[in-house]
């Protein structure tokens, strides 16, 4: 079994050679590899210093679970996004405190609120290479492709519960490059995070979906939070006596204004990109996924608007997943549109070709990497033999009652079992957020919208044809009719999960209690549990067979690239990256040039007083009176709003500090533009670019338009900037 597996090694002056501004989402490690082009781009700081990720400035950069921040004070004040923040500010909102609309801004410390019983802020400890023990791990479990992926999932967890030792830690381990390589990070959990500061929602979501993915832009994409630890330093819950962190790095606001052709790196937690999928793989995407889910978040959409026209309630309580559904559809539709513009899918097609055409002409030295990409597509066909049922059965399974039912049961079932042997999200180590989650549960529920939910799901999933339908559902759901649905819905109404003390009690109870409970939520989590779990377990296999397969086709596919002169990186996986370049402009279109700054009087043409373009009034205020606070540049004539770049991002990049050749902080990246969001499948190098928002303008407005002089003095950054 050794043979298939081989490790990725990146050739120091290979990728230096070829390695250039703009394409690339760098690991830490390959730093050092590309200090030519970083130096040639215009950093003026050492690759050994951002090669160490623990020291200045890297130190300061946080991961939030889904987005990223840094540290800004000595007294642990965090910068993000304000869409990054927005659960926590939809989280203590009402109809009559609407924090989303007005905004946050506590007259001190004392006043800062809870982000929330989930809400975590993972600091960077160390990364450790494990590849040799994972792979053989893997190999240990010979032919049996189920018993490969549960051999790496025990070593995942035996590696995470040592590293997670001595407690106020979180571990994840990594694979990249399809299991090619794996690597093992440690956090700091900082479980006490408070919003400290949000701007009004004018400011915050200026633009909101309409200008989402545009350019130009004119979003004050920031908010500010604190974390907080106990009186003895390390991680705590969220108490009152709770002090604020200290971190040992934090980023300085730049004294040195930012312009165009400058040097600008980002330093984030990126998502998930797919440069290295097989065709087949874009193709269903493509035809099929991104049209189909982005149909539903539609549909959604209009049945979340439609009841809170009548129910403000419901608008607040749903405002973050609708963002979440709305962002997402809109990325579906410019991902399709600039599939079509560059021709994605024939180029995928021609690239994969190309390294099967490479590899058959080594004759038999590459049988195996052949054969690996067969497999592939094998078990891509087997996949998506069943994805219309996988997608509405996901569609149920996550409406709020159902969704809490089939998660504090699971909980029960996997308790009975040893805690090392427990399935991954259901370990001891999970059980705060799975708490946290029923805790939250109320203020993001209203039994009438679930059921509305609960409609929609269950209506599509009875327009699947039969091979693709589910034997439990079908028995619970009773029928295929209106009237079917109409009873399984009166039925659910019953159910008591609705209430935050209900689930709370069922988080502890155990799976006779579930097994012999009358509420219908746990009833259609018990029917449907062994199916799930079958599903399950048939996902796994094919995860084990892919990982035999996959990394060999990647090493493969990496093997080419290098030949090729091309650029050879992991694909985002969540993990730390690097990406820099230059603030640039782009041409989108004949006679069309886009310049890379907007500017606060541009942000004032758009405002129409109406949602999503009602700037605050103190805003346009001080926009007509030019009260640019020594913070506008003369080069642009005004205090700069956003600013374009050629990075490389994705999502979970929300929130990252950019920064400038000195490693000082000059804004945050926050968005891509429309032409780009293809480039999570094939790099347009012409076109993608990165929406900042001006570390200038953040200031602006925490200075003229929404001020905390308390918070610019923590920030240092209370007189002018230097120009």
């Amino acid at each position: 079994m050794r043979p298939m597996f081989r490790h990725v090694f990146f050739a120091a002056t290979l990728v230096a050679a070829h390695a250039q501004a703009g394409e690339g989402m760098w690991v830490p490690q390959q730093l050092p590899e590309i200090a030519g082009p970083l130096k040639a781009a215009g950093l003026k700081l050492s690759p050994e210093q951002l090669a160490d990720l623990t020291g200045d400035p890297m130190g300061a950069v946080v991961a939030l679970g889904g987005c990223t921040a840094s540290f800004v004070s000595p007294d642990g004040l965090v910068i993000t996004n304000h869409h990054c923040a927005y659960g926590a500010i939809q989280l203590n909102s009402t109809p009559d405190n609407n924090l989303m609309v007005d905004g946050f801004n506590p007259a001190q410390r004392s006043d800062e609120l809870s982000a929330g019983p989930n809400a975590r802020i993972y600091v960077l400890d160390s990364i450790r290479d494990v590849t040799d023990a994972a792979k053989a791990a893997i190999e240990s479990a010979g032919d049996d492709a189920l018993a490969r992926t549960m051999a790496l999932e025990t070593f995942d967890k035996a590696q995470v519960a040592e590293c997670e030792a001595g407690g106020g830690y979180r571990c994840r381990l990594y694979s990249f490059f399809g299991g090619n390589t794996y690597r093992l990070f440690r956090n700091l959990e900082i479980r006490d995070v408070r919003l400290a500061y949000a701007p009004p929602g004018g400011i915050g979501n200026y633009g909101g979906e309409i200008d989402n993915w545009m350019w130009p832009r004119h979003t004050g994409d920031f908010s500010i939070y604190r974390a907080y630890v106990g009186r003895d330093g390390k991680p705590a819950a969220y108490s009152k006596d709770n002090v604020p962190f200290k971190p040992k790095h934090f980023l300085k606001f730049a004294d040195q204004p930012l312009g165009a052709g400058d040097f600008v790196m980002v330093a984030g937690y990126p998502g998930s990109t797919n440069r290295y999928a097989l065709a087949s793989e874009f193709e269903n995407t493509a035809n099929w996924y991104y049209p189909t889910l982005g149909k539903h978040y539609k549909n959604l959409i209009d049945l979340v608007a439609r009841a809170g026209a009548s129910n403000p309630d419901i608008t607040v309580k749903y405002a973050s997943q609708v963002a979440g559904w709305e962002n997402a559809s809109k990325n579906y539709d410019g991902q399709l549109e600039g599939f079509a513009r560059i021709d994605a899918a024939g180029q995928k097609q021609r690239d994969e070709a190309a390294v099967l055409d490479w590899l058959r002409a080594k004759g038999g030295d590459a049988q195996q990497e052949l054969a690996a990409h067969a497999k592939l597509i094998e078990l891509g066909d087997r996949s998506r033999a069943t994805r219309e049922r996988d997608m509405v059965l996901g569609f149920v399974n996550n409406t709020g009652v159902i969704g809490a039912a089939i998660t504090l049961y699971r909980t029960a079932i996997e308790r009975e079992k040893p805690d090392a042997e427990r399935e991954p999200g259901y370990q001891q180590r999970d059980y705060p957020t799975i708490e946290g989650a029923q805790k939250q549960m109320e203020r993001r529920y209203l039994a009438a919208m679930d059921r509305q939910l609960q409609d929609y799901a269950l209506t599509q999933y009875v327009k699947l044809p039969a091979n693709q339908r589910v034997a439990a559902l079908d028995e619970w759901l009773g029928g295929s009719d209106r009237a079917a649905i109409d009873r399984a819905l009166e039925r659910l109404s019953t159910t008591k999960l609705g209430s935050t003390d209900e689930r709370l009690k069922w988080f502890a109870a155990d799976r006779k209690a579930f097994e012999t409970s009358d509420d219908p939520a746990i009833q259609y989590a018990v029917a449907l549990m062994p199916t799930l779990l079958k599903f399950e377990e048939e996902r796994k296999t094919l995860a084990g067979e892919a990982l035999l397969a996959r990394p060999v086709y990647l090493q493969a596919m990496s093997d080419y690239k290098k030949s090729q002169g091309e650029f050879v990186y992991p694909d985002a996986n969540l993990s730390l990256r690097i990406t820099f370049g230059n603030v640039k402009g782009y041409v989108p279109r004949d006679g069309v040039e886009y310049t890379p700054f907007t500017t606060l009087e541009g942000l004032a043409v758009k405002a129409t007083g109406k949602d999503p373009f009602d700037a605050p009034q103190a805003l346009l205020d001080a926009v007509k009176e030019k009260r640019y606070g020594g913070l506008d540049d003369p080069r642009i004539g005004s205090v700069p709003v956003n600013y374009l770049s050629d990075l490389d991002i994705t999502g979970g990049n929300s929130g990252s500090p950019v920064l400038d050749a000195h490693g000082k902080l000059i804004g945050l990246a926050f968005d891509g533009n429309w032409e780009s969001v293809s480039s999570n499948w094939v790099f347009d190098e012409s076109m993608t670019r990165m929406i900042a928002v001006d570390g200038r303008y953040v200031r602006w407005v925490m200075q003229e338009v929404y001020p905390s002089p308390r918070l610019l003095r923590e920030l240092g950054v209370s007189g002018p900037q230097a120009r």
